[in-house]
């Protein structure tokens, strides 16, 4: 590869008429210039510089590379600005992936109001239920839901909100079929279920710490959040979602608290990077913007 320190000493020397003047300014022996410069005619295979005691001057192949000379450090200058403006301030692309529930419900008003703080900073933000490939797809950041651990990997975790799951039914659902008053209640109801591997059960977890495992014969199941909402707020029977999701449908009456004091999961939201170290800053500033915001969003009072 051609060395670009060669090409800098190489257009000093020129621009200053001499190994002399050159070093002078550098601050560096004229023999170190004249040795690279040598080392520079050596990797091109060409004579640049006609040089004697008497005079100097370029060869008229050293007057053509002198030109793209100029360019290639202009062209350095620019490059090494770019890098330094985005390590100034967040500016860039910042590419994220997450959940479709995440999207929706998470950060369908967070990112604008991010972008609105930073202009300089573009997001790219893909959402997909598929487990992604972080690295392999070129993500600087994966925002996950899990109620498990997640593997270990060479990822950067870091924790961003808690995300607790209760249960919920719409009204005229509960006047027909009355509210359960105990977890062994529930094998007496219609439910709704997010699709998962293995036998249909709900794991809860009562305010004082008591845990009791509950199987169920759902009525609808569905690998869709957004489905499984709408069809308990339809009266089809009692779902378990993140309470956040259901801040709306509270207000409004569509929904209603299902054994109030329990909870189905106690679930996390976690943010994956590629990498701790050497974060741009548009990256660094969206995980902290989102360690923020995310646990406003999230917090759901369980009355």
């Amino acid at each position: 590869m051609l060395d670009l320190k060669d090409v800098f000493y190489f257009v000093q020397v020129v621009d200053r008429g001499g190994f002399t003047a050159a070093g002078n300014s550098l601050r560096l022996p004229k023999s170190t210039l004249s040795h690279r410069v040598h080392e520079l005619e050596n990797y091109l295979g060409v004579r640049l510089l006609n040089r004697t005691s008497r005079q100097f001057g370029m060869t008229d192949i050293g007057t053509e590379f002198y030109q793209y000379a100029i360019a290639m450090l202009n062209s350095a200058d620019i490059a090494e600005e770019a890098v330094r403006q985005r390590l100034a301030e967040p500016s860039g692309v910042v590419r994220i992936t997450t959940a479709v529930e995440i999207a929706q419900f998470a950060l369908r008003d967070l990112l604008p109001t991010f972008l609105a703080r930073y202009p300089k900073v573009q997001i790219v933000e893909i959402s997909t239920d598929r487990l992604v490939d972080i690295v392999g797809e070129g993500f600087d950041l994966a925002i996950r839901g899990h109620i498990s651990p997640l593997q270990d990997s060479s990822l950067v975790q870091r924790a961003i909100a808690s995300v607790p799951w209760f249960l919920f039914a719409g009204p005229e659902y509960l006047e027909k079929s009355g509210a359960p008053a105990t977890p062994e209640d529930l094998a007496q109801h219609t439910t709704i279920s997010i699709v998962r591997g293995g036998s249909p059960h709900w794991n809860l977890r009562s305010s004082t710490g008591q845990d009791t495992s509950v199987p169920i014969a759902p009525r609808f199941q569905s690998n869709d959040m957004i489905s499984t909402k709408e069809a308990a707020c339809a009266n089809l029977g009692i779902a378990a979602l993140p309470g956040y999701i259901c801040k709306e449908e509270l207000k409004n009456g569509t929904l209603r608290r299902v054994l109030p004091g329990w909870m189905v999961a106690d679930a996390r939201m976690t943010a994956l990077m590629p990498h701790r170290t050497g974060l741009l800053p548009a990256v660094r500033a969206l995980i902290d913007f989102l360690a923020v915001e995310i646990p406003k969003v999230t917090t759901f009072d369980d009355a």
